[in-house]
């Protein structure tokens, strides 16, 4: 039993040591690095005041102590005299090469500023005229038999027989020969009623053959009778359509406009109009109004243009390709499309400014054509743009901090920062 007793003895001590010396480190571990760490900072102190600690992966995150960040990376200070983030960096001129790094000027030039949509020839509706019954009337004869038909200015649509105007008529008739005042009045007074009535003076002199005589309808102007709504021996009531007659010295046509495009065109900007009925043929005119509506499937919204149309060649139901041109011919600052680097919030370029310093500028774009996009602010002209390779000096200044004050730039440009680039050692990182 003695021996049993002993082992168990030892196992017990050994036991006993082994928590008391972990107790020990755990109570004597934390004040090793609290003074290493105060020690530090207090070197930090004694020399340069340190705003922040940070990580250089993540330069947005600043901390108040020195050690590892949540990424795992060893952090470093930001002094008080830094002066700021820079936003100029530095590269050597044999990495540049090596990256293949191409640059190309910010130059003025006009965009083709031309617009193909398609759009549909419709009819001027301002040109539409509506046949009616003007009493209650017989169609006794109808010169127009058939639905687009077309008819000159004057000529003769259809013969109606009515009492109503009839009466009219003989009362205007037998007025004819009064002398006094007072049925001259009467006369007057029954012309007026047969004008009402919808009789022309043509009408009225054309009446002279009896009291069943017809009265025949005319074309107020030249055109194609769209709708034919009688038949001859047909009885109309007043006020009710016979047909429609739509002049086409003008028409219409609908442009289907893209949102984006919709915002740049203005009534009076200039069109050019093909349809492939008419090969080699090219209408010109000008946008008259954009409407109000927007398609609710497709998403366009409509420009209505008005096209001279005196030899009847365009006709309604026509698919035509339109081209305008919404703004002036003028020269403005572009870059190659290859050049932008388009972020969730904005879009900025990298400025080669020569002996390897590279800076990162905001812009705002317009139009893009040919390959080129419009600047309309960030850039004058003159400056050199970075067209290839730009995305490693972008993520390099966005390691270093360059990019922390793209919106808020410094008043003077900031001395550069030497920063490394894939490949480089890593002791010159800030």
């Amino acid at each position: 039993m003695k021996p049993a007793l002993m082992i168990f003895a030892g196992v017990l001590l050994a036991a006993v040591l082994l928590v008391v010396g972990y107790l020990g480190g755990r109570r004597h571990a934390p004040s090793a690095s609290a003074s290493t760490g105060n020690a530090a900072s207090a070197t930090d102190a004694g020399e340069r005041k340190v705003l922040y600690w940070y990580d250089t992966m993540v330069p947005q995150q600043h901390f108040d102590k020195p050690g590892l960040s949540p990424m795992g990376m060893q952090m470093v200070p930001k002094y008080a005299d830094d002066g700021g983030p820079k936003d100029v960096i530095q590269i050597d001129p044999t990495t540049v090469q090596n990256l293949g790094v191409r640059t190309a000027l910010v130059e003025r030039r006009v965009l083709a500023s031309a617009i193909r949509v398609p759009g549909t020839i419709t009819w001027d509706l301002r040109q539409a005229s509506t046949i009616s019954a003007r009493v209650d009337a017989v169609i006794s004869k109808l010169d127009v038999r058939a639905p687009y038909t077309v008819v000159a200015a004057g000529a003769p649509l259809a013969q109606l027989l009515a009492p109503q105007w009839n009466s009219a008529l003989a009362e205007y008739r037998a007025l004819e020969q009064a002398r006094s005042a007072d049925a001259r009045e009467l006369r007057s007074a029954a012309r007026q009623r047969l004008q009402v009535l919808g009789l022309t003076a043509a009408d009225i002199q054309s009446s002279r053959h009896g009291a069943d005589a017809a009265i025949t309808l005319h074309a107020p102007q030249a055109g194609v009778v769209t709708t034919l709504d009688v038949r001859e021996g047909q009885r109309v009531t007043a006020g009710q359509t016979l047909m429609t007659l739509n002049g086409l010295s003008t028409v219409w046509v609908e442009a289907a406009l893209p949102q984006a495009v919709a915002g740049t065109v203005r009534s009076g900007t200039p069109v050019g109009v093909t349809v492939d009925a008419l090969p080699g043929r090219s209408f010109h005119g000008t946008v008259e109004t954009l409407l109000s509506d927007v398609d609710a499937v497709t998403r366009t919204q409509r420009a209505r243009i008005v096209l001279d149309n005196p030899d009847g060649a365009l006709s309604p139901g026509m698919f035509a390709t339109v081209q305008l041109n919404p703004t002036p011919d003028v020269a403005v600052p572009v870059v190659p499309d290859d050049a932008l680097i388009a972020t969730g919030t904005h879009t900025r370029v990298i400025l080669a400014e020569g002996d390897g310093h590279f800076r990162a500028v905001s812009v705002r774009i317009g139009r893009a054509a040919g390959g080129y996009t419009e600047i309309l602010d960030g850039l004058a002209g003159g400056e050199k743009v970075v067209v290839s390779g730009q995305f490693l000096i972008d993520s390099e200044a966005s390691l270093s901090g360059a990019l922390e004050r793209l919106n808020d730039a410094p008043t003077k440009p900031a001395p550069a920062t030497s920063v490394p680039m894939p490949g480089m050692p890593m002791g010159d990182r800030p």
